[in-house]
């Protein structure tokens, strides 16, 4: 499952300090850092937690878990045989299960997960025996369970669980649920459609709804004949159905061996586009009528990605054909249901001519996620949630590998660094970060480890395996884990041993420091020349977002450490493995002119701090571009976060930024720009934020001027990029000439005169709306009204935010919960207005108060509502703040987002504790800029 937490998506904030980053690629919007509550867990577990403010005081604990207890094993499911009848109308569906099972152990009860659905009647019939009626059903509806109780004990062997069924199509995203379309004649209907990861197939029928118990699975669905039905299989029969002749019955054929959090149907009014795969497998990208050109980008990916794990894994995809389809109501961004991927449709359709190359590049690395799920979490599933985090790191990873392959010219490895590296980095720096593998109990604390640190973590640290190993082990390593587990589930150590005979390293020894404690190193670095050879001193120790770790025993990890020179900045010319705190090295034939790069193409993950002669001797680097610009990228946010802890002063970060002024690296400039968003954000809050706004058009203003507003060409895809940040960023800042060029062009997209290429609707938008009035937000929400496409509509919804007059903030937040924005995307347009001022945040704040039960009681209190939490408080700087938002949430619960409130917490205290230590210093070097030369 691909959840939307700043990834290379479509969108406009400024990123606070642990989240994305708006004006970078336009990402989609930071969906929760839901954070488990860590304690052990052995069968049953017990949850409790602390957290530190910035000067070390406790400033609360969160509430105990319940114990939890999975599912006996004395009846295991072989085959599912499920007929479903969902009612379109009435929002309800009639069940009936026929369940091959196995009774392993004798006993005269079946538990099985049951949620949100009334069992009319249940029986077992022992192979070759008489049906035995249940003769009482118990619900224990807090575990989401039921108990079948039996009149006489069921014994060994073979037999049938018969269960008849009704449940509700709910409105809630989750389960069996319906999903709101319009048709052309502007008619609404609604779609019936699935979302089970991680627990919520026991909303459908009742099941064994753990990723362990695996089974086959025979679907029938019932449907209106004028729809489409769609399952994880083909189509094998369909016939009238007898009772109803508007109705068919749709076979599909059986599953392979699976898990139940995979299971998919799809019942609604689709166009598709197919094709076949280079290995033969069919193809298909269901679109909303009338819009299958639509699915032709994502067709075309997916066609070359199958083949393309297909070789690298050496392992063919295992069922004969895959179904990408667009879902109108979706949560998530996309979900790897074998055979059959549900997606947003902005995570899956592409227009021609109004979707913008932010937007391509988003669909191409959702498809290339979910895709490798296919094996690695198909084909091969983890053991428990325990081991989520394999599941989601490695799609994470591999989808910029097949990203790469794809579409070389995205430079997508660069990109990767800023949108999933140092997000990662800066998140698992806090107190209330988690490792990355986290023992998971009851179901309610499943939702909490699909955050960033199970997704983008655990890609930085398999990117960072992938490098120790090299290709070919890692290849070699995964085909065996792959051919060894296949059907079957699996856990990390698994994986680990896997890797370790095929490349013969330690990585069970390196690994378990990566991803069974939280956090990472700093690695603090010095020099000295002895004749022609240089010696390096390397320690390592905890770093901390509030600085480095300087208490008892402090954790350390076995470092990977690759060393390059100015000679050839792009080669490694030493690899050293750091077990211990500290150690020195010799570079032979380094000469007292040549500068060191520890750490060339950030691949560990890890911080860097530089002496200051060696970090003077790689600042021209920068400056005359001799750097790789991944490691141009790194050396600086290194400084910036180095600057957030306290270890250094903002303004040696200022003046480092101002070296970059010759930069032409798309992602580089994307993450200068993430940066200073999160100061323009912390300046916020004093009387000199017009200041870092001049400066932020200083810096960007000769880059555009060279850009232009206009593609030239010979231009790809990263210019693109590019132009829409920096006019975005400038008009923001309020550039002048920027803001003067976006109302002209503005005017004549609105009046249909010159319609804005897409890749400028973003920043046209933003610009007008930030320096506009009311009558710009009414075109705007015409325009939003008026747009026939998804992506234009989110793209309209996320700068809503811009605004600044109060009147009309408010009038943007109550727009956020009408009919016109959908459940999912009320998020971002709440986000969007907390993001773009400090008025805007203390109104976004105020109204989710006000509106708390309406949107908790939407979002059902999973992920989403963890997003909304994090993008609307993230970005305060007061330690008050950091009371006021602990106390509303200790009288409103909401347990899927414990971890989520105490990172922003954490957060408000940190950006506190930052303008009291560096607010007067900056203030003085911005004014010294401005000051005539004596």
């Amino acid at each position: 499952m691909l959840l939307l937490f700043g990834r290379t998506v479509p969108l406009l904030f400024t990123r606070t300090v642990t989240s994305y980053c708006p004006s970078a690629l336009p990402k989609p919007n930071f969906i929760s850092s839901v954070f488990i509550k860590i304690a052990k867990i052995n069968g049953a577990t017990t949850h409790s937690s602390s957290f530190s403010s910035a000067s070390g005081q406790n400033t609360g604990t969160m509430p105990e878990r319940r114990p939890f207890v999975r599912l006996p094993t004395d009846v295991c499911p072989v085959n599912y045989g499920l007929c479903l009848k969902p009612d379109l109308i009435d929002f309800t569906f009639d069940g009936k299960l026929e369940a091959q099972v196995e009774v392993i152990q004798a006993t005269n009860q079946i538990v099985m997960n049951c949620a949100d659905i009334d069992i009319i009647t249940a029986s077992f019939v022992p192979e070759g025996a008489d049906e035995i009626n249940a003769t009482g059903f118990n619900y224990q509806n807090e575990d989401e369970k039921v108990t079948l109780s039996f009149p006489s004990s069921l014994q060994k062997g073979s037999g049938t669980l018969k269960i008849e069924f009704v449940g509700e199509l709910n409105d809630k995203m989750k389960g069996f649920y319906r999903s709101k379309y319009t048709t052309a004649a502007g008619e609404t209907r609604y779609a019936a459609v699935t979302q089970f990861e991680a627990t919520d197939a026991r909303r459908a029928f009742p099941c064994w709804d753990e990723p362990a118990i695996k089974a086959t699975f025979d679907i029938t669905l019932i449907v209106p004949k004028d729809r489409v039905a769609l399952s994880n299989m083909d189509v094998v029969h369909q016939k009238p159905y007898p009772a109803d002749v508007n109705l068919v019955e749709v076979k599909f054929g059986t599953t392979p061996i699976m898990s139940t959090y995979l299971v998919a149907f799809v019942i609604g009014e689709y166009d598709f586009v197919e094709t076949q795969s280079s290995d033969g497998v069919k193809v298909r990208v269901y679109t909303p009528v009338g819009k299958a050109e639509q699915g032709k980008f994502a067709l075309e990916v997916a066609s070359k990605t199958l083949p393309f794990y297909k070789d690298y894994f050496s392992v063919p995809y295992p069922l004969p054909k895959i179904d990408l389809i667009a879902i109108a109501d979706f949560a998530a961004g996309a979900m790897e249901n074998w055979g059959l991927v549900t997606y947003r449709e902005t995570a899956l359709l592409i227009d021609p001519k109004n979707s913008c190359s932010s937007s391509r590049q988003w669909v191409a690395l959702v498809v290339g996620h979910e895709l490798a799920h296919q094996w690695f979490g198909n084909l091969v599933t983890m053991e428990w949630w325990t081991h989520l985090w394999l599941n989601e790191g490695f799609a994470s990873w591999i989808e910029y590998l097949c990203v790469d392959h794809c579409f070389p010219e995205y430079d997508i490895w660069t990109q990767f660094v800023s949108a999933d590296y140092t997000r990662a980095l800066d998140l698992d720096a806090l107190d209330s970060s988690h490792p990355i593998e986290v023992n998971v109990g009851h179901p309610s604390e499943v939702d909490e480890i699909f955050d960033a640190i199970s997704y983008s973590k655990g890609a930085s640290v398999i990117r960072m395996l992938h490098n120790y190993i090299g290709d070919k082990d890692f290849r070699k390593g995964m085909n065996s884990y792959l051919l060894k587990f296949q059907h079957k589930n699996a856990s990390t150590e698994d994986l680990w041993d896997c890797l370790e005979q095929a490349s013969g390293k330690p990585i069970a020894a390196v690994m378990s420091s990566w991803t069974k404690q939280m956090g990472f190193p700093i690695i603090v670095v010095d020099q000295e020349q002895q004749g022609d050879d240089r010696i390096l001193k390397l320690s390592q120790k905890k770093f901390c977002a509030s600085g480095p770790h300087n208490g008892e025993n402090c954790p350390s990890w076995m470092v990977p450490i690759s060393i390059c020179t100015s000679e050839d900045p792009k080669c490694s010319k030493l690899r050293i493995l750091l077990e211990k705190s500290e150690t020195s090295v010799t570079l032979n034939g380094v000469g007292p002119d040549q500068w060191i790069k520890i750490n060339p193409g950030t691949v560990g993950f890890y911080r860097i701090q530089y002496s200051a002669s060696m970090l003077e001797s790689l600042l021209p680097g920068i400056r005359d571009l001799s750097l790789q610009p991944v490691d141009r990228l790194g050396l600086q946010n290194d400084l910036f976060s180095l600057s957030r802890a306290g270890m250094i002063s903002t303004v040696e970060v200022l003046k480092l930024m101002e070296a970059f002024v010759n930069e032409p690296n798309y992602t580089v400039w994307s993450d200068l720009s993430c940066n200073l968003g999160v100061l323009s954000s912390l300046l916020s809050h004093t009387e000199f934020h017009e200041d870092i706004l001049e400066f932020i058009r200083d810096l960007f203003a000769p880059i555009g001027i060279k850009l232009g507003w206009d593609s030239k060409p010979g231009e790809g895809h990263l210019d693109a990029l590019l132009r829409g940040l920096v006019l975005g960023k400038l008009g923001k800042a309020g550039h002048k000439p920027t803001l003067e060029e976006a109302r002209r062009r503005f005017k004549e997209h609105v009046e249909a005169k010159q319609v804005l290429p897409a890749d400028l609707r973003s920043p046209v938008y933003l610009t007008v709306l930030k320096h506009g009035d009311a009558a710009t937000l009414d075109t705007m929400l015409k325009l939003h009204k008026q747009a026939d496409m998804q992506e234009e509509k989110n793209r309209i919804e996320r700068v809503l935010g811009a605004i600044s007059a109060p009147d009309l903030i408010q009038k943007v937040l109550n727009f956020a919960l009408s009919e016109e924005v959908r459940p999912q995307d009320t998020v971002s347009v709440i986000g969007g207005v907390a993001g773009s001022s400090k008025q805007g945040r203390k109104a976004a704040w105020k109204f989710v108060r006000d509106n708390w039960e309406e949107l908790y009681n939407r979002y059902q209190g999973g992920f989403l509502i963890s997003r909304l939490i994090k993008l609307t408080v993230d970005g305060f700087a007061i330690d008050k703040m950091a009371a006021e938002v602990k106390s509303f949430f200790e009288s409103h619960p909401a347990p899927a987002a414990e971890r989520t409130v105490e990172q922003c917490c954490e957060n408000i205290l940190l950006n506190a504790a930052w303008l009291k230590r560096d607010a007067d210093d900056i203030h003085q070097y911005l004014l010294q800029r401005k000051a005539p030369p004596v």
